[in-house]
């Protein structure tokens, strides 16, 4: 039982080698719209402002497209919104984890959580964590987004990205960030983002490939 349980291991090894050996040409996936066909206004969302980041940003982030943007609804309150894509080919970075960049921008952590958000029929896995720098507190509401699949945690992310690899020859993913600037009601805060994502979501997904 044992040797043929051994046999069987080496055997699929072996395949996923076979696999990825064919597959291993990684190429620049497009997306599937233009980023910025996101809408400027949905919903009670309207858009007040958006930035392009400077050469140093750039080289540090390395996306191959991204837009940042700041909306504001009736009730004045204000969602800083960061979709980064990375097409997988070989003038694009990695995602950097918000775990590693907050920190060395000056913020601590105050909290985190990993939650499925239901939007429609569907539930954005992601991460709702509150940082302050200062005075100032921030609730940060991101994912990572693979062929259509939302992750909520960097070791999935380095999975999906290999086995993509290994299966589809393809490395793309993205990362959006909803930040909430807040002072005391974090119940408030969040129920901003919540609402923000359930207008913006069909439409993140719509611009990412598949």
């Amino acid at each position: 039982m044992t040797q043929r349980y051994r046999f069987f291991v080496v055997y699929a090894l072996l395949i996923v080698a076979a696999l990825y050996l064919h597959n291993h040409e990684e190429s620049a996936v497009p997306t599937s719209r233009p980023l910025n066909e996101i809408p400027m206004q949905q919903g009670a969302w309207v858009m007040t402002g958006e930035t392009r980041f400077s050469e140093q940003v750039l080289a540090v982030l390395n996306p191959s497209d991204y837009l940042y943007r700041v909306y504001h609804d009736a009730e004045g309150r204000q969602v800083a919104f960061y979709l980064g894509y990375h097409n997988g080919g070989k003038e694009t970075g990695s995602i950097h984890s918000p775990k590693h960049c907050l920190p060395g921008g000056g913020w601590f952590e105050l909290s985190e959580k990993k939650m499925a958000l239901p939007v429609g029929e569907k539930a954005v896995r992601l991460v709702c964590s509150v940082y302050q720098n200062g005075d100032a507190k921030e609730m940060f509401l991101y994912w990572f987004q693979v062929k259509g699949k939302t992750l909520n945690d960097e070791y999935s992310l380095k999975l999906a990205e290999v086995t993509n690899s290994i299966l589809h020859g393809r490395r793309d993913s993205a990362f959006v960030r909803i930040s909430i600037p807040f002072e005391e009601d974090d119940e408030a805060a969040f129920e901003a983002g919540r609402r923000f994502i359930e207008e913006f979501y069909p439409e993140i997904r719509s611009v990412l490939p598949m």
